[in-house]
């Protein structure tokens, strides 16, 4: 008689050891990034709202660079177009890890990921639209709301000590990972200037070089710095963002090792710059985005004006029901079987803490206003409606911290010290 089917991990589940490890690896980085960036931030609205804000602006729009190459950009520019593309090579890197290796390697494990990230993205597009138009705005800035700003909503969590389990946070990455390049296809998409096609010509032929050397595993920094700034300069001089040279080289490095390797060359490259990244490019970006004047005027603005916000109810309301009505209707379709130690208010506070859109939604906001007057408001709108989740999330997620304590000592306790958790060698095959 045939065995029967195997039954599929529960939504939630406890995770796999190696997809664990590599999980809790990145999200360490990204906590500290995201402490660092949530300083950075600060800073900025300070410092942009003290008598010396004149010097922020000064400092801000200071412009250097090779005009010859059509790289004179202020600084601001160059932490947007050129500090933030390490930014989305991590995150191009990331997601191919997880179309190969991770939650995204099959149909089965990606669907819920996949349709609740999208739904993520679709509703409080919806709701930016809604409002916009109704109230006589401007629909350019559509695409604000879109996108989860995983290393401040890690931050959120560091500051809240809450103890999220793995399955939890792995869900908020992969979440996080989609957002990203959904933003990235939008500022490919929709928001490219005057194309140049003999320069994006020569940034293809760049990939196409960066893929042969990966082909035939040509090793050295010294063949792929040079050719990745190449590639950089060349899509920016294309007119399309110059972010996405950097996103689209993260999904050209493999991620699967050879036989001869302790780590790809995918794993070591993130493991060089993914601190880089979280650490410095991302926090110096949010120190000359995030300085918006605040007054009683302009934060009555972000609450009177369609486009900002049409941005805080993108985030805070649509965000929420996107997400987690898109996860509830994948897992009843799927038949999927949420975590019995669990409940569906966790992914309830988990799709409110999603709502926090810093880093993509910052840049997406200067992209879609270009003019600072109508920037300061929509980037305000983004500040209060990222504050506003994080607060929603935290009362949500401190409700149940008991809970995620419990799970979270049960799926660390070693107490034969030998690394390995116990719940990882009691039984192989038994599911939480």
């Amino acid at each position: 008689m045939a065995a029967a089917p195997r039954e599929r991990s529960p939504f939630l589940g406890l995770l796999p050891l190696p997809e664990r490890t590599a999980i809790a690896q990145a999200l360490r980085t990204e906590t500290v990034g995201g402490l660092v960036l949530l300083g950075a931030a600060v800073v900025a609205l300070v410092w942009a709202n003290t008598p010396w804000a004149e010097t922020y602006e000064r400092i801000r729009d200071f412009h250097f660079g090779i005009p010859a190459l059509g790289l004179d950009l202020s600084i601001g520019h160059w932490a947007a177009d050129g500090l933030l593309t390490l930014f989305f090579l991590v995150a191009g890197i990331e997601l191919k890890r997880e179309l190969v290796v991770g939650e995204l390697r099959t149909p089965a494990t990606a669907a819920l990921p996949v349709v609740a990230a999208a739904s993520g993205m679709v509703v409080p597009a919806a709701f930016y639209a809604l409002t916009a138009s109704t109230g006589g705005g401007s629909l350019d800035g559509w695409a604000v709301p879109m996108a989860t700003d995983i290393a401040f909503a890690l931050a959120v969590l560091a500051v809240l000590s809450t103890h999220l389990p793995a399955a939890l946070r792995a869900f908020l990455l992969t979440l996080a990972v989609v957002d990203d390049l959904g933003g990235i296809l939008v500022i490919a998409v929709f928001f490219t200037s005057d194309l140049n096609f003999l320069a994006l010509g020569g940034a293809f032929a760049g990939l196409f070089v960066f893929y042969l050397l990966q082909r035939f595993r040509v090793r050295g920094w010294w063949w792929y710095a040079p050719l990745g700034l190449t590639i950089w300069a060349l899509m920016y001089n294309g007119g399309v963002h110059a972010t996405v040279a950097g996103v689209a080289m993260g999904l050209i490095l493999r991620t699967t090792r050879d036989k001869d390797e302790d780590r790809s060359p995918g794993e070591r490259t993130s493991y060089l710059l993914h601190p880089v990244s979280a650490g410095v490019a991302v926090p110096l970006f949010a120190l000359f985005a995030a300085g918006v004047s605040v007054s009683t005027t302009s934060l009555s603005d972000v609450f009177t004006r369609p486009e900002p916000l049409g941005v805080v109810l993108g985030l805070v309301v649509g965000k929420t029901v996107g997400i987690f009505a898109g996860t509830y209707l994948a897992a009843r379709f799927t038949r999927a079987r949420l975590n019995p130690e669990l409940a569906w208010a966790d992914v309830f506070a988990l799709s409110t803490l999603a709502g926090i859109g810093f880093t993509v939604a910052l840049l997406i906001g200067e992209l879609a206003f270009p003019d600072p007057a109508a920037a300061g408001p929509v980037k305000a709108a983004v500040l209060i409606g990222s504050l506003t989740a994080a607060v929603f999330a935290a009362i949500l997620l401190k409700r149940r911290n008991a809970v995620y304590r419990r799970l979270y000592e049960e799926e660390n306790r070693d107490d034969d010290h030998d690394g390995i958790p116990d719940i990882y060698q009691v039984d192989a095959t038994a599911e939480r």
